[in-house]
């Protein structure tokens, strides 16, 4: 696919209101979301959500660490303003504008950085360097986990996936810019994170992420 960073779908008021009324109704979705609560830390005191769109995860992570102050960040108007809708009155949730397409603004050290398919819009080189700025914010033992779309390793598979998730090659999103678990898993690796692996997949979604050594995860 050609690499092309543009989401100005996700400025529109229609797309993300498409977005958030199918994204309850993936296919096993809420399997890689238990997936991603097994391995974010016990003791996690500080929790950033990148792409935090409409807040689907946060409140997944929050429910089961509740004592959690966390971080959202997203650059799309429409989901910002039903993060704040949502969030705005929790004095432990801040939500704040920033495009993934540039560097992480300074937000101080997290002991986990979280994400649910919102890195695939973004270039490879893109993604390889926030993979880097993320490694870069954690705290020694800070764990990074990635819920994501991916990058089937055959045409004839990645059609698989359109019809099981009742898409096809004209309606998938336009602004997807996939890329392997394989690759992913192999870059942050070359970062510095240690345990880094692909916890769970089905197909085109998948959990995947690493450790920040240094500390007790």
């Amino acid at each position: 696919m050609t690499q092309t960073p543009d989401n100005r779908l996700w400025l529109t008021a229609e797309h993300t209101k498409q977005y958030l009324q199918r994204a309850g109704s993936m296919p096993h979705r809420e399997e890689g979301e238990a997936a991603l609560l097994e391995f974010v830390p016990p003791k996690a005191g500080r929790i950033l959500d990148l792409g935090t769109g409409g807040g689907r995860l946060m409140q997944i992570v929050r429910g089961a660490h509740p004592s959690a102050r966390f971080v959202g960040l997203d650059f799309s108007p429409p989901m910002l303003e039903t993060l704040r809708k949502q969030f705005g009155a929790d004095p432990n949730i801040s939500i704040a504008t920033h495009d993934m397409a540039r560097e992480l603004p300074p937000l101080g050290p997290f002991d986990c950085v979280v994400s649910s398919f919102a890195i695939h819009h973004l270039t490879h080189e893109r993604k390889r360097a926030l993979y880097g700025e993320i490694y870069g914010v954690l705290a020694p033992g800070g764990v990074f986990l990635n819920l994501e779309r991916v990058a089937s390793p055959s045409e004839a598979l990645h059609d698989q996936f359109l019809r099981a998730t009742g898409l096809t090659r004209e309606t998938e999103d336009p602004e997807n810019i996939l890329a392997t678990v394989d690759a992913q898993v192999g870059w942050l690796r070359e970062i510095g994170f240690a345990d880094a692996d692909c916890h769970w997949k089905w197909r085109e979604l998948a959990l995947f992420g690493g450790v920040r050594p240094g500390g007790a995860a």
